[in-house]
């Protein structure tokens, strides 16, 4: 090998190792809306690890898994519950073993900040003529915070005598702009949404037992990059992700 082709050689050898993340493609994640803040700061600490940045799409868990059944182009899924999981892991659509729940929520109650007026979260108690207006949540039935919103007031009783006053958004962080609005005098959202406004103010939190466990799991697509095995260990298990999801109040017990 002459000297020349060696120095080549070696100069393109050290391209590679200067800047790895240009032949790494961007990981595509669709990701639930109340996940907003904590995966742009993980994007972030990702892209400072040398990597890509990553391509993240935010909306309710119901309308991404739909896209994705669709043939939306995503490497990763990750949701706000395990019912639109499952319809995508039922439907083929996830790659085998990377499936694993990440994180859990709370389920609150809010009001415009400074309108507060009292409540008892048991069966019993009229919450229905505690207030006037609507109740603004995620669509009941699809939106995965609306779902366990309906849970819990079917749970304690007060599902009868607000139905007709619920107002269904398409994500948990538009019912929690009504809210901040003063749209909605009452919402019912994530107690991390909650967390991160500085409009509203938490009434009360559902106990736990008045609806499915809140659950976040996260799945590659099928047919996802390669880099997303990476960047999914890189969510699951590093220290760094742990603390964002902590900062923003999310519970790491399914972890």
């Amino acid at each position: 090998m002459s000297a020349w082709i060696r120095r080549a050689a070696l100069c393109a050898l050290a391209l590679a190792l200067a800047f790895p993340a240009l032949a790494e493609q961007p990981v595509r994640v669709f990701a639930a809306a109340s996940l907003t803040n904590a995966l742009n700061d993980i994007a972030t600490e990702w892209e400072k690890a040398g990597h890509a940045k990553p391509s993240l799409a935010f909306a309710a868990s119901s309308a991404l898994a739909k896209q994705i059944e669709a043939g939306a182009p995503a490497d990763v899924f990750a949701s706000a519950d395990v019912t639109w999981m499952d319809y995508l892991d039922q439907r083929g659509k996830l790659q085998p073993g990377t499936r694993a729940n990440v994180v859990g929520n709370s389920l609150v109650l809010i009001v415009p900040q400074g309108r507060r007026f009292p409540v008892t979260m048991k069966r019993g108690f009229d919450l229905a003529r505690a207030f006037d207006g609507k109740v603004c949540t995620g669509e009941p039935g699809v939106v995965p915070v609306g779902i366990y919103a309906r849970e819990a007031l079917q749970h304690l009783g007060w599902w009868t005598a607000l139905q007709s006053r619920v107002v269904g958004t398409d994500d948990v962080r538009t019912a929690l702009a009504f809210v901040e609005r003063g749209e909605c005098p009452l919402g019912i959202v994530y107690a991390t949404d909650a967390k991160i406004s500085r409009k509203v103010d938490v009434l009360a939190t559902f106990p736990a037992d008045t609806h499915k466990p809140i659950v976040y799991p996260i799945a590659a697509v099928r047919g996802a990059r390669p880099e997303t095995a990476a960047f999914l260990q890189f969510v699951k298990t590093s220290k760094t992700a742990a603390h964002i999801f902590a900062k923003y109040g999310f519970t790491t017990g399914t972890r």
